[in-house]
C-alpha cells in the first residue's frame, strides 16, 4: 500500500530521472532469479543524489511517524536498505540496526547488527519489494530477537500478488513510497514509454515468472 498518491508520483518520477528504475520492454533484463523482465530497479542509486536521498528520507520519516508512531529503532535490510535506513534513523534521531540475510559464520554470529533490546518497537526499512521473501526473513530475525516489528516501509514495490499474500500471511503491515501502477501512469504521462510498451509492462506484471518478449 502506498502512503499517498502525490508521494507515489513524485517518487516514481525521481527514480526514473536518475535511472534507478529502467524500463526497456524491447530488450528485457534478466533477474538473478532467471526471470525476464522489462523493468530493472536499483534504488541504491538514490544515495548518489543528495536532493533525492533527502526527499526519500524525509518522506519515509514523516510517514513512519504518521502510520506507526515514533519507533524505538529503525532497522535496515542488508544490503540495499542499509544506507537509506541509516539516513532515516539519523533524521528521526533514532538508533539504527541492520539485518543480514543470514547469521555471520564467525565471531558473534550475529544476524542483527547493532544494539537492540528486547521489547523495543522497530520499523523496518527496505529499498525494494518483489516477492517479499527476503524482506520477511529480516522481520523473522527481528522477532527472534524479541522486539516488536511495527511494520515495514519500502521505496518501491512491483505489487506482485505473491508479495501481497506473503505479507498478509506474515501479518506484517507494508507501506511504500511508490508502486508499479503509479510508476506506469507517470511513465506514460512523461513519455518515458509508449502506450504499446505500457501494454507489455502490464502483461509482464500479470505473469512475471513465465513472461518473454
Amino acid at each position: 500500500m502506498i502512503f499517498n498518491k502525490d508521494t507515489a508520483e513524485k517518487t516514481a518520477e525521481l527514480l526514473l530521472q536518475i535511472n534507478a528504475i529502467k524500463l526497456n520492454p524491447k530488450n528485457p533484463f534478466t533477474w538473478a532469479s532467471g526471470w525476464n523482465s522489462p523493468i530493472y530497479c536499483d534504488n541504491r542509486l538514490v544515495l548518489s543524489f543528495p536532493p533525492i536521498r533527502n526527499f526519500i528520507r524525509e518522506e519515509f520519516s514523516k510517514h513512519i511517524e504518521k502510520e506507526f508512531g515514533k519507533p524505538d529503532v529503525i532497522a535496515g535490510v542488508a544490503t540495499g536498505a542499509i544506507g537509506i535506513g541509516m539516513l532515516v534513523a539519523e533524521y528521526m534521531g533514532l538508533p539504527f540496526v541492520y539485518v543480514r540475510p543470514e547469521p555471520k559464520k564467525h565471531g558473534r554470529q550475529n544476524q542483527v547488527e547493532g544494539f537492540l533490546q528486547k521489547g523495543q518497537n522497530v520499523v523496518v526499512v527496505e529499498d525494494l519489494i518483489s516477492t517479499g521473501n527476503s524482506s520477511l526473513l529480516a522481520v523473522e530475525a527481528l522477532k527472534e530477537a524479541e522486539v516488536h516489528v511495527k511494520g515495514m516501509v519500502a521505496i518501491f514495490t512491483y505489487g506482485f500478488d505473491v508479495a501481497t499474500e506473503n505479507f498478509k500471511k506474515a501479518n506484517v503491515d507494508l507501506h511504500t513510497l511508490a508502486d508499479y501502477n503509479h510508476l506506469l501512469d507517470l511513465a506514460v504521462a512523461k513519455n518515458y514509454i509508449t502506450e504499446k510498451e505500457l501494454k507489455t509492462l502490464k502483461e509482464w506484471r500479470e505473469s512475471p515468472s513465465t513472461w518473454s518478449v
